[in-house]
């Protein structure tokens, strides 16, 4: 929020302007054009902003969705613009986790691992039908919603989703984060 009036309007009890036959001074006069352009916001919306700009995302691709997420770090969808162009492949530098694919029952204790291994705060976004519902593949294999092993925040719809569709899911994501909402670990419990 930029200040709309100068500071000695919004109840500043200074010297200077408790004196009334003394004029502005240099430094008064210097602040003057700055006070108008002045941002102020909170500590916790500051850090918000910072979480959303500063996203890494660590990769768990399992099917024929993550040749769809690969393709948002090419120069057509460009993910750099977010600042999460670095995928990490070690789940201690990463806060985001993108599960693409299809997740079978043998692949679950790896991918609460993974999990279990990222700093907080983390996000998850369950890719994809398998990866959000076990898509067409109801059967004793593929497990049935990665959201039995992890808390999931944003899903993406799609067999498979097109990358502007994760996009939009990123996005998403850092629009709650921006607007405070915390990430689903603190929120639910994994399903049963």
């Amino acid at each position: 929020m930029a200040v709309d009036k100068p500071l000695r309007d919004l109840g500043l009890k200074s010297e200077r302007v408790l004196w009334p036959t003394k004029g502005p001074g240099k430094f008064e006069t210097e602040v003057d054009n700055l006070e108008q352009r002045v941002g102020l916001t909170t500590l916790g919306k500051a850090v918000a902003w910072a979480h959303s700009k500063s996203m890494w995302p660590d990769t768990f691709g399992l099917a024929c969705c993550a040749m769809e997420m690969m393709a948002i770090v090419s120069s057509r969808y460009d993910i750099a613009r977010f600042g999460m162009e670095a995928f990490r492949s070690s789940p201690r530098q990463a806060d985001l986790l993108i599960v693409s694919g299809r997740v079978a029952h043998k692949m679950a204790p790896p991918l609460r691992q993974i999990y279990d291994q990222m700093l907080e705060p983390k996000w998850v976004i369950a890719m994809g039908a398998c990866a959000s519902s076990g898509g067409m593949f109801n059967n004793y294999t593929i497990l049935q919603s990665v959201d039995k092993i992890v808390p999931v925040d944003i899903y993406v719809p799609g067999c498979p989703p097109r990358p502007e569709q994760l996009m939009e899911g990123i996005l998403r994501l850092h629009e709650a984060v921006q607007a405070g909402v915390p990430p689903a670990y603190e929120l639910r419990p994994v399903a049963s």
